[in-house]
């Protein structure tokens, strides 16, 4: 491979040039200095910059080793950036800068200079960082700061450099895909769904193009097993449901089911629509994402006891949250297992224990004992398992009903690990809330559930809902509508 021709190298003794910065050309080579934070995010991120160079600070090099020993996905994230860089050592000085791709794209190792400004005096690691960035624009160079750390950015905008986010894996939270697509259509045509017990597609193209009113139209697009809330456009009263069958050129029209599901009945359409998705065996991959109170994880957990207790669909129903951030030991409560996790699981028992009740089940599943011990029996059988996802990778899970809770705290590397383990026959479900993010280095657009939801929208084995109505009471409704 044609080694790039090497930049010049920063070493610490060199003196800080204090010229005026030569202003970069737009088109020039972008110098992209990477935060430690993005590494431990994403070990791959060292190849996503195409034919531009990737500056690694020797700081950062000092921090990852810091690193490198936790049992957690920090841990192995940071193993694996320091085997890539081992490995592009082999092929070069990294000081120099080593080509990776074959296109001008290299991986160089550099060092922030002893002369640094004023307001990064004090020898700290994000300062000796930033300086290195600050350097490479000194020199005329397109620099650019990358960093997950919204601090970091800032101080960097503050001293005139350009500082981004990582935007690889970022979704557009703002138009994310809801699962379901509202049209005004003839009555007829809703009539006709459920006479025939289905429609073709083609049936509602006419009414998939929405003109606005500064005369600019766009289509709405429907995607398999996407839902369809139809509606008469002369009578609001009048409406209908319908799912696109995944593969197919058709509508299937959706019923709420007319018995309870283990005591759970749909209280608005996207409830319906969820349920729909959760009690059909042929979707193996289902989203619920939706503000606190929606249902999502009392429908998912309702779904699952059907399938598993009532049914035996499925050998278990597995429910894991992720103990934030991912990854993190639970060793430091006391007690074993099943005690450390209960304070962690305790929104899962409040479910379950709803379930079970009187108010949930009612009479569909009689039985005497008290609602603690019939949840132990479920766990002492296996028939429930609760798990943290600490324990989760390098485990194959068939035939089992699975359950993510708070998936909006993942990565997207750590939804790709959790997926990646489903097994033959299990179906999995991750609920989430992306407006409740407590992992500091997400947000609503770089989450891993948001990002699944948009790689995956259209599969013909995955489906989503985005749940807009709060149904856990009246005063919960009225919070989430007016705070």
């Amino acid at each position: 491979m044609t080694q790039a021709p090497a930049p010049p190298e920063l070493t610490p003794s060199e003196p800080q040039t204090q010229d005026a910065p030569k202003a970069p050309s737009s088109t020039q080579t972008k110098h992209f200095v990477l935060d430690t934070n993005v590494l431990l995010h994403n070990p791959g991120c060292l190849y996503m910059f195409d034919d531009n160079h990737v500056v690694i600070p020797f700081t950062v090099l000092e921090e990852l080793d810091k690193f490198k020993k936790n049992n957690d996905d920090t841990g192995r994230n940071c193993r694996e950036v320091i085997r890539q860089l081992d490995k592009l050592r082999a092929k070069g000085p990294l000081a120099d800068g080593v080509e990776w791709n074959g296109h001008g794209g290299t991986v160089r190792i550099a060092f922030a200079s002893k002369e640094r400004p004023q307001a990064l005096r004090e020898d700290a690691p994000d300062n000796r960082i930033i300086s290195v960035a600050l350097r490479l624009m000194d020199e005329g160079k397109n620099a650019v700061m990358i960093s997950k750390d919204i601090n970091v950015r800032i101080k960097a905008d503050s001293l005139g450099l350009p500082a981004e986010d990582f935007e690889a894996q970022k979704v557009d939270s703002d138009r994310l895909y809801k699962g379901y697509a509202e049209l005004d259509v003839p009555g007829e045509l809703i009539d006709r769904l459920y006479e025939e017990k289905q429609i073709e597609f083609e049936a509602i193209e006419p009414h998939l193009t929405v003109e606005y009113e500064d005369g600019s139209t766009s289509t709405i697009e429907v995607l398999p097993n996407q839902f369809v809330h139809l509606r008469n456009a002369l009578d609001d009263s009048h409406t209908g449901l319908a799912r696109r069958l995944a593969d197919t050129d058709h509508l299937i029209p959706i019923h709420a089911p007319r018995k309870p599901v283990f005591g759970i009945m749909a209280r608005n359409v996207q409830q319906t629509m969820a349920l729909d998705l959760l009690l059909d065996d042929d979707i193996k991959l289902i989203t619920l994402l939706g503000t606190a109170g929606t249902g999502k994880t009392l429908l998912a957990l309702a779904a699952g006891m059907n399938k598993v207790f009532t049914e035996q669909r499925y050998d278990k129903l597995l429910v894991a949250r992720p103990i934030m951030p991912m990854g993190r030991d639970i060793g430091y409560l006391p007690g074993d297992k099943d005690e450390k996790l209960g304070a962690w699981m305790q929104p899962i028992f409040d479910n379950l224990e709803y379930l079970l009740s009187t108010r949930g089940v009612g009479q569909q599943v009689a039985d005497s004992k008290p609602i603690e011990q019939r949840i132990e029996q479920f766990k002492s059988s296996g028939q429930l398992v609760l798990e943290p996802l600490t324990y989760i990778r390098g485990r194959s899970i068939p035939m089992q009903f699975m359950i993510v809770d708070e998936a909006q705290n993942l990565t997207p590397h750590e939804v790709k690990t959790i997926v990646s383990r489903v097994g033959e026959g299990t179906k999995i479900i991750l609920t989430g809330d992306v407006a409740q993010i407590d992992n500091p280095y997400l947000d609503a657009s770089s989450n891993g559930m948001s990002y699944l939801i948009e790689r995956l929208k259209g599969s013909a084995q995955v489906g989503h809902v985005t749940l807009a109505r709060s149904e856990r009471s009246e005063l919960a409704s009225l919070a989430a509508d007016k705070l």
